[in-house]
């Protein structure tokens, strides 16, 4: 595995941020945000995609002992598709920054989208989860509590079975949701079956 690095500058206090939830068919978008301490390292820390469950709920721990300051922010599907999946993702990763309680000198996002936040710099960078530590812990608090969020509301409408799928496009949600219908969790802007199933909202 290619060791990450520990940050893209040379700020005290560089926050990485990322998202997790944006392709699912339900839920909300989540972002984290994180500041690393000067001296933090970690030879498992990766991109979340890239880790187990078991792995990523030990990051997590890991993360939020040892950070200056970590935080998450869920969109809910309302947010979503009022203002579109991509403006929901920057924003939480914006309201995610918000809750951190130290003011970010810089600011590193994964991917390739962001806008301006406080007049703070930042970088966007593509697969940035997989090659800095403060992204790669964005990643793992965005999906854990992501997940979290989406196994507490698989308990209300198991038919969908969220607490596997996590909201994302699987077979079995399509199928539900065709046999089923829609919840108040669905995110109705998407393309909730395939084109040649027609469902009435």
């Amino acid at each position: 595995m290619l060791k990450l690095l520990q940050k893209l500058t040379n700020c005290e206090f560089e926050c990485g941020t990322d998202e997790a939830g944006r392709g699912c068919l339900a839920g909300p978008v989540t972002a984290g945000a994180v500041i690393l301490p000067l001296n933090f390292s970690n030879d498992i820390l990766t991109d979340s995609k890239q880790l187990s469950y078991s792995k990523r709920n030990a990051l997590k721990a890991v993360i939020e002992s040892h950070s200056v300051s970590y935080s998450f922010c869920h969109v809910f599907p309302e947010d979503i598709d009022e203002i579109n999946i991509l403006n929901a993702s920057i924003l939480a990763m914006h309201r995610a920054i918000d809750n951190l309680n130290i003011s970010p000198e810089f600011i590193s996002v994964d991917g390739n989208k962001f806008k301006p936040y406080n007049d703070i710099p930042f970088q966007t960078i593509i697969k940035g989860d997989g090659k800095y530590l403060n992204i790669a812990a964005a990643s793992i608090i965005a999906k854990t509590y992501r997940d979290a969020y989406m196994c507490k509301i698989h308990e209300e409408f198991p038919v969908y079975n969220w607490k596997q799928n996590k909201g994302y496009p699987t077979k079995e949600h399509r199928e539900a949701i065709k046999k089923y219908g829609i919840t108040k969790y669905h995110r109705k802007s998407f393309r909730l079956l395939d084109e040649q199933l027609k469902l009435d909202f």
